[in-house]
């Protein structure tokens, strides 16, 4: 795993009554040691070794994101069920096959979006399904963030095409894909442009996308780590009724023509400054996640979001990288 993101779900795990982390993995031994002697549990750095490990239940895989499948599947031969950080893989080629792995072994497959555990988000997500919203019109996404270039220069695979998937959208971005997909539902055509603007990378640092969804809204999704300081994520949802405004995963604005049953109160601010840095100092959201995946497991019932749900963002993903290669729309299809 890499090793901040190995230490936020271990910051989670450790909070959760009834659950034992019992082993670390990874390529760098001084930083898996460093885990180990945090959180306990032991250190291996292959796989094989790791897999051996007993007693085990499931893995949380949070390496370099087109390692994911391929680390999944093989989990899942072992019996182990599957909790991968977003995205789920770089490819929906891949995210089939993990998600075919999983079903075929008969073990639970999630995928870290912690986003649909936040408080205001789920509230947002419970306005627009009970219609209050009205007619679905326009939706705005916009991540304006900042990564500073040692951010990709001290990384051996932020930023790449192979490890990464693409950049700004697909690392930072992915998790604004997959909240308006989770909120508005599947987007049917898409045109984009992606640039690399001001980082030395690969792969793209800003993206603008417009977006057509098949509840009949249109939108704009814009992602970059190149808007310097960095600003709080900002989605905007307008409906026949009103427009709801959500700024830094906070309800800011809630203006229906038909007033919410429960006033909207400023929630506990997080602490997370993922404008600005990729670290995670808040692991509330991850616990909740967390939770949700053991209790899909203990009664047999599905994650909040599993393969499919996971896949989505990634086939989004895919349809504006290609618009922006071709420089056309295109049409996405739902899968069979």
């Amino acid at each position: 795993m890499v090793e901040a993101s190995a230490r936020t779900h271990a910051r989670a795990a450790s909070e959760i009554e009834g659950v034992k982390i019992v082993a670390f993995c990874g390529p760098n031994q001084e930083k898996i040691a460093r885990l180990s002697e945090l959180y306990g549990g032991a250190g291996y750095n292959s796989l094989e070794a790791l897999f051996a490990h007993q007693p085990m239940d499931m893995v949380m895989i949070g390496s370099p994101s087109g390692l994911h499948a391929e680390e999944g599947i093989a989990a899942a031969r072992h019996g182990l069920h599957v909790l991968v950080e977003k995205p789920i893989d770089v490819t929906t080629a891949r995210t089939d096959a993990l998600i075919s792995e999983c079903e075929r072994a008969g073990v639970k497959l999630g995928v870290c979006f912690q986003d649909r555990v936040a408080p205001d988000i789920c509230r947002l997500r419970d306005i627009v399904d009970s219609g209050q919203l009205g007619m679905p019109i326009l939706v705005s996404g916009r991540v304006k963030w900042y990564r500073p270039p040692e951010y990709y220069s001290g990384s051996r695979w932020r930023g790449t095409g192979a490890l990464d998937g693409g950049g700004a959208l697909m690392n930072q971005g992915v998790h604004t894909v997959d909240l308006l997909l989770w909120l508005m539902g599947d987007v049917e055509r898409v045109y984009a442009k992606a640039v690399t603007a001001f980082h030395e990378i690969e792969v793209e640092d800003t993206v603008v996308a417009t977006l057509e969804f098949a509840n009949g809204a249109i939108g704009t999704l814009e992602a970059t780590t190149s808007a310097y300081p960095g600003y709080g994520r900002r989605v905007e949802l307008t409906g026949s009724e009103g427009t709801i405004i959500l700024e830094s995963d906070r309800i800011i604005a809630a203006d229906l023509r038909s007033p919410h049953a429960e006033p909207f109160e400023p929630p506990e601010e997080s602490q997370n400054a993922s404008a600005t840095s990729a670290v995670v100092s808040d692991v509330r959201g991850h616990k909740r996640l967390l939770e949700n995946f053991l209790d899909a497991i203990a009664n047999n019932g599905t994650p909040l979001c599993d393969g499919a749900e996971g896949r989505r963002s990634v086939a989004l993903v895919q349809a504006i990288y290609e618009s922006s290669r071709t420089g056309q729309p295109v049409i996405l299809t739902a899968k069979p």
